[in-house]
């Protein structure tokens, strides 16, 4: 089987030993590539929430052929905008740069990370978010690119903003999905969304009713690493099979896993829910038509980077 992880947060300092400004143990960054291409990782989409962070995602991705990575501002983050020396249209001019400059060496596949979050507004308020999210299917439209989207909370207003836009979306993803069925099923009855399943997408009974009404053909799988991972106490952690040998970051061993620390190996539990309650017993079917929704989005114009 061989898998696409739309979103990896691969310049977290935790894949370099530091948790919270504080160092546990050596950076470990190509021993967790490992096993993530060992998993069947065919390619990583590292995911960006500002420019800084685009350009180090972008830098990072031109070092393997197996990475690539995304351009934009989160909605936690919008303030940057703002907050930037030359105003917000300078901003988003150098985001375009960033963009522009990534794709030309094929790593820039997606705008975003961006969207509308309500569950965090002590970050951004509601009208900055929606503000700069609007701004950005300027990036969509110059670039032709796909959308890497983030909705918490605001389902209503994000699709009020993605139809008010239809004219410069070329469709996207609403990854790390955590509403309802009803608003699984509002984003789907636009044709070209797809919605992105992690581990946060997974922990309650509620999560698992709006798995349900979301067809394979529609979907994505992610990590979100090193966050979101699949825990003891979710609701889907009856249809994992397969398990990773973790240990404390103050014991670290390269060999391991970090506890609480996720990881792109762990993608194959995703696809263990997806199959265990859907009741789809051909994982490996199940793995390619994810793997062809992915490439058919965000890699149409490519070739297989590992055997089919």
């Amino acid at each position: 089987m061989k898998f696409i992880d739309i979103a990896a947060n691969l310049t977290d300092g935790m894949y370099q030993g530091s948790y919270h400004g504080k160092s546990y143990h050596e950076p470990d960054f190509d021993d967790m590539l490992g096993r993530a291409f060992d998993a069947g990782l065919d390619r990583i989409i590292v995911t960006a929430g500002e420019a800084e962070m685009s350009r180090d995602a972008l830098d990072m991705a031109a070092k393997n052929d197996r990475l690539f990575s995304t351009v934009g501002v989160h909605p936690t983050r919008c303030e940057a905008f703002e907050k930037f020396p030359a105003g917000p249209d300078s901003y988003l001019d150098l985001l375009l740069k960033i963009a522009t400059e990534g794709m030309a060496g094929g790593k820039v596949v997606a705008v975003g990370e961006c969207g509308l979050d309500y569950d965090r507004l002590q970050f951004c308020d509601k009208a900055t978010q929606q503000k700069y999210f609007a701004a950005q299917f300027k990036l969509s439209r110059e670039t032709k690119l796909p959308m890497f989207l983030h909705m918490r909370t605001a389902c209503d207003d994000f699709i009020k903003i993605l139809k008010e836009n239809v004219g410069d979306f070329y469709g996207g993803v609403v990854h790390s999905f955590t509403g309802t069925p009803e608003e699984a099923l509002a984003l789907l009855e636009m044709e070209n969304v797809y919605i992105g399943i992690n581990g946060c997408s997974l922990k309650t009974e509620e999560n698992l009713a709006a798995l349900s009404v979301i067809p394979v053909e529609r979907m994505m799988i992610e990590t979100d690493c090193p966050y979101c991972e699949i825990r003891n106490s979710h609701a889907s952690k009856k249809y994992v099979k397969t398990t990773f040998q973790a240990k404390d970051k103050k014991k670290h061993s390269k060999e391991c896993l970090v506890k609480g620390r996720n990881e792109p190996c762990t993608i194959t539990q995703i696809l263990e829910v997806i199959g265990g309650h859907k009741g789809i017993d051909d994982l490996e079917g199940l793995s390619h038509q994810l793997w062809k929704n992915t490439m058919d989005l965000f890699f149409p114009a490519s070739i297989p980077l590992s055997p089919q």
